[in-house]
């Protein structure tokens, strides 16, 4: 029940923000976001009906089919989010936008949008249709869920083009990466986790510094040189983003030509807890 209903207030912050940057920043600067939001923003626009009736109606075919082939839970937070994002828009239309200064609207539209939509993203759901249609396209075809939704905004913010001007296109360009990169930091956290691979025959003292500095425990895998089959250990470490500027540096310390590999990584369990530093 704790569970569900952390979930349930996630995804009503995340919509109201996600209604706060659309009614307060975007749309009355005519900024599009990307999705069917951005098709509801473009069609309440022409036909001068309210945001809301858009972004709940075209939401429902694709709610549907993904109910049938995503799975209920899923479906059912997505719902949730696309019925407080309508109310949520349909309270603060008549509010006037806080500014009219159009990079300004489209920054912090897109930092306010972009922690709604994470906040609904990490509490299991999703306030877009197209997402529901990339992630039953990205079984079937051999793109990722990413490009498929990138294939749809692109002809989206190309419209919005056609409809508000192509300046107010790029500016919807602009907000749609500082959302993608503010949707990543709050899914993923600031402190997101870096996985550190070092071959180096200084291995040994590398363990020690990277421990005794950082607090980071170290596996240390056993290895073979492709070309001259000579036994070594490999270093695998995790890290936070913080700490690999640091870590980099110990390494080059001891050794100028280890090669260090770095990838993005999602880490749980206890064993990740930094050790207390002498």
């Amino acid at each position: 029940m704790r569970s569900v209903t952390l979930r349930i207030v996630l995804i009503v912050v995340g919509a109201t923000l996600s209604s706060i940057g659309l009614e307060i920043f975007l749309v009355p600067n005519n900024i599009v976001d990307g999705g069917i939001v951005g098709i509801s923003m473009v069609t309440s626009y022409l036909s001068q009906l309210p945001l809301g009736i858009f972004t709940f109606a075209l939401n429902i075919p694709f709610l549907i089919i993904g109910y049938k082939q995503i799975g209920k839970s899923f479906v059912l937070s997505t719902v949730l989010a696309v019925v407080c994002l309508s109310i949520g828009v349909s309270i603060l239309h008549p509010i006037p936008g806080l500014t009219h200064d159009i990079f300004l609207a489209a920054v912090f539209g897109g930092i306010i949008n972009g922690m709604g939509v994470g906040l609904i993203i990490r509490a299991g759901g999703s306030l877009d249709g197209t997402e529901i249609v990339a992630i039953i396209l990205d079984k079937k075809i051999s793109f990722s869920i990413g490009e498929i939704v990138m294939f749809f905004n692109f002809f989206i913010l190309v419209g919005a083009g056609f409809v508000y001007g192509w300046d107010r296109a790029m500016y919807s360009l602009v907000t749609y990466f500082i959302a993608f990169k503010v949707i990543d930091i709050v899914v993923e956290g600031l402190d997101e986790s870096k996985a550190v691979t070092v071959v180096s025959d200084q291995y040994e003292q590398i363990t020690e510094a990277v421990t005794a500095r950082l607090g980071r425990g170290v596996t240390l895998l056993n290895g073979q040189g492709g070309f001259s089959k000579a036994a070594t250990n490999v270093i695998y470490v995790v890290v936070s983003r913080l700490e690999l500027a640091k870590l980099k540096s110990i390494i080059l310390n001891f050794d100028q030509n280890a090669l260090i590999t770095v990838g993005n990584v999602e880490v749980a369990g206890k064993k990740y807890k930094k050790k207390a530093i002498h």
